[in-house]
């Protein structure tokens, strides 16, 4: 019996658990929120099976009738695509009402952190993360996501940060927070659909084993808090800076004429820019994710090596 009375773990995801085999949590936000029916559900189903061909249990999270989920079946992943924004969207502050209700949610990267580390996963695979939103001087705007990887042990692989955002205020968040932004084998950090920022990272490691020892390191020193691993896009899927730039530019004025703002702003500026760019920008965000679930499963093939 798990010791957690909220929390359900898939059948899979507890075998490979006990038997200490490498296990990859991935979020449920994406299927919601990120892309729209039938994408989503399809997507969510092929990054699961990349997880698997890369030698790891992929564990998609979200909260289900009041339940914590760390597996999902494919009914259930396909419940929460057909929702899609129907579902609530749930970060760290709504997870214990979600619970209390009995409700369905879509987890968020930083809600998606809190619940792998309860279950002991220790790597998860996203499409970007949040951060300080543009404008946030006055807005205040920052996304949860970065005070989750300040306090929660799970290294988090991902395209950077999503473009539509502040990038050089996420870093100097993320690192008076101490959390390490790594890359993998890159000394940049990738903007989401394109492969440079035109900002470093910390540290570049070219290494899934590199890191997996670094992720090792930092948590038998007893450091809280978790790690961003940046993927650039694969070269063939990336986008021109120009025309993303000019995409998100719109979008962004465009939501600032409608007054959305808050956790309305990343769904409704990800789906502007996705028009904007007649869907290359969706084809890119697919097939980012896929490279970060490769990733990811090879940084936690060779973590249970680290600490075999």
């Amino acid at each position: 019996m798990h010791p957690h009375p909220f929390l359900d773990i898939h059948p899979e995801v507890a075998a490979a658990l006990a038997t200490k085999r490498p296990v990859v949590a991935l979020e449920s936000t994406i299927i919601a929120h990120g892309m729209p029916y039938p994408q989503n559900v399809a997507t969510a189903l092929q990054v699961e099976a990349e997880v698997r061909a890369h030698g790891a249990v992929p564990a998609t999270i979200a909260i289900l009738n009041g339940r914590l989920k760390v597996g999902l079946t494919q009914a259930e992943i396909e419940q929460l695509g057909q929702g899609g924004r129907e579902v609530v969207k749930v970060s760290r502050r709504d997870v214990a009402f979600i619970v209390a209700a009995g409700q369905t949610g879509a987890t968020t990267v930083a809600s998606t952190m809190l619940i792998a580390a309860m279950a002991g996963i220790r790597v998860f695979a996203t499409g970007g993360i949040g951060g300080v939103h543009r404008g946030a001087p006055q807005s205040f705007d920052v996304s949860a996501d970065l005070q989750e990887l300040a306090q929660t042990p799970v290294a988090v692989v991902c395209a950077g940060i999503k473009s539509i955002l502040d990038l050089q205020l996420t870093l100097e968040y993320l690192e008076t927070h101490g959390v390490p932004v790594v890359g993998f084998q890159s000394d940049n950090l990738p903007a989401f659909y394109t492969r440079d920022s035109g900002f470093k990272v910390d540290y570049r490691l070219d290494s899934a084993e590199a890191i997996a020892r670094a992720m090792q390191a930092q948590w038998a020193i007893g450091l809280p808090g978790g790690m961003v691993v940046s993927n650039p896009i694969p070269e063939a899927y990336a986008m021109p800076r120009a025309t993303i730039d000019a995409a998100i530019e719109q979008a962004l004025q465009e939501a600032q004429a409608q007054g959305i703002a808050g956790k309305q702003s990343t769904p409704f500026l990800l789906a502007r820019v996705s028009e904007i760019t007649g869907g290359n920008s969706l084809a890119s965000n697919i097939q980012l994710v896929l490279n970060n679930a490769r990733l990811a499963a090879a940084i936690a093939v060779a973590y249970q090596q680290c600490v075999a």
